[in-house]
């Protein structure tokens, strides 16, 4: 029933720009908090951005400066704008919703989108 999707990825050169889509439908979205996280092959999964009910937002360091998290609450949408690319971007990028009503806490990440930065 619910579903999380990425789009926007792809090949981009070093210092070039993406933005990645996340459309989220059959949970409540205004209420949820939203981030992004990549996972290279072999790797442990680590969230670079995140952004809450309010609209404000946190980065890990890789990203600190040059991604930039965003929320539509009109479109069920969270984006993140990924500026100043380098090769040790190149990841698969998932989109996480989470959601604490009924007093539980309930996760969803979608099937992840491809980035590739060369050199």
């Amino acid at each position: 029933q619910v579903q999380v999707v990425e789009s926007g990825g792809g090949l981009v050169q070093a210092g070039g720009s993406l933005r990645l889509s996340c459309v989220v439908s059959g949970m409540p979205f205004s209420t949820s908090i939203f981030g992004w996280a990549r996972q290279a092959p072999g790797k442990e999964r680590e969230m670079v951005a995140r952004i809450m009910l309010g609209g404000t937002s946190n980065y890990a360091d890789s990203g600190k400066g040059r991604f930039t998290i965003s929320r539509d609450n009109a479109k069920n949408t969270v984006y993140i704008q990924m500026n100043s690319l380098r090769p040790e971007d190149t990841d698969v990028y998932y989109c996480n919703a989470r959601n604490f009503g009924d007093g539980g806490d309930h996760e969803y990440w979608g099937q992840g989108t491809q980035v590739t930065v060369s050199s």
